[in-house]
């Protein structure tokens, strides 16, 4: 079998094509790939000097779905299945993943940084991190396999993060930084029964929001935090909501700016859930954790166990994905990675290899 992935040889070097021949050991399968989606953690190896695990040459990519075409000893059943690839697959083996927590396992793996990711036209993947996609459902909510990527990290990672933090019925979500990863916290909470606010300073993210989704959307351009905090206040007071207590914020922009505007909105027994991701250093009063008696969590990527709920809010048109991806020929890469570097795409891109 043929194959050609894309190579990150060097940091901010053109990725250049490479054939290879895929073949699966015990455990694994093949995929052919049907999409893979661009996110900023891509953007962080590449641009931003982030290390990856596997050393360069490395294909980057790990929201990935295709359709697997090989299989190894004890993979079998998978073959011929439509799948998404678990961005983080852990081990299931360890004491961490015994105790459900294989976020934390030491043995996980990543494609596009432990192994050959999704920029690719076939990827190796261990079939313990294999999601089934039943692709007559997708078309239902206006969606195919391709585009079905992106719930393989910019879904399931927030659906994790509102999990883990115990968002329910009748709570205050404030949802910081809301293109990407951010719109779909926002859906996600919604589908918990949070009253669900918005932050941004691109009115045309917060405005692409389903109005179903989001209560309120605030623009913090140039708003001082204090004043950001009173307007959430005022807003919670009237619709009768926890106005000076046990919010729960998800700080998704990765920006140094909103993780220190996002500090700045705990409150008495608040839940900070950290998504986003920036190399940049913040600095905030950490005592405020102590005497608002709040809480702190990191968000690392979904345990494949989550997926199927997760994919269950899509296939049931609770999450919209469709109108938030934008596709385009894996041949393209350099000049998409370019693009949303610069930030000119405006929704998620995602790769796709020729037919």
């Amino acid at each position: 079998m043929k194959a050609t992935r894309w190579l990150m040889t060097g940091q901010a070097v053109p990725l250049s094509a490479a054939e290879f021949e895929p073949a699966a050991a015990a455990g694994e399968v093949v995929v052919a790939v049907a999409g893979c989606g661009v996110c900023h953690t891509d953007l962080g190896f590449y641009y931003d000097g982030v290390r990856t695990n596997h050393p360069l040459p490395l294909c980057l990519g790990h929201e990935i779905s295709g359709r697997v075409v090989d299989c190894g000893p004890g993979a079998e059943g998978w073959q011929a299945r439509s799948v998404i690839v678990a961005a983080v697959i852990p081990c299931g083996e360890c004491d961490a993943c015994r105790r459900g927590k294989g976020t934390i396992c030491a043995r996980q793996t990543m494609p596009g940084n432990d192994l050959h990711g999704g920029f690719a036209t076939h990827v190796v993947v261990p079939a313990r991190g294999l999601c089934p996609v039943d692709e007559s459902l997708l078309q239902a909510v206006d969606l195919d396999l391709a585009g079905a990527c992106v719930i393989a990290d910019a879904v399931t990672t927030p659906y994790q993060a509102v999990t883990q933090a115990g968002v329910g019925q009748g709570d205050l979500v404030i949802v910081n930084g809301v293109g990407g990863i951010g719109g779909y916290c926002a859906q996600i909470a919604r589908t918990f029964g949070a009253t669900v606010v918005a932050i941004d300073v691109n009115d045309d993210k917060l405005a692409a929001l389903p109005r179903e989704s989001v209560a309120l959307r605030l623009n913090a351009r140039g708003v001082a935090p204090r004043e950001l905090k009173n307007s959430i206040q005022a807003f919670a007071k009237t619709r009768g909501l926890r106005d000076k207590s046990e919010w729960f914020i998800f700080e998704c922009s990765g920006t140094r700016a909103g993780q220190e505007t996002a500090f700045g909105l705990l409150n008495h027994g608040a839940t900070l859930g950290v998504v986003g991701f920036t190399m940049d250093k913040v600095e905030v009063r950490l005592s405020n954790l102590m005497a608002f008696h709040a809480r702190a969590l990191g968000n690392w990527g979904c345990p494949p166990a989550l997926y199927p709920p997760a994919l269950d809010l899509v296939l049931a048109g609770r999450v919209q994905v469709s109108p938030f991806i934008e596709k385009r020929p894996l041949g393209e890469i350099n000049a998409v990675f370019d693009a949303v570097h610069r930030g000119e795409f405006k929704r998620r891109a995602v790769l796709v290899p020729a037919a």
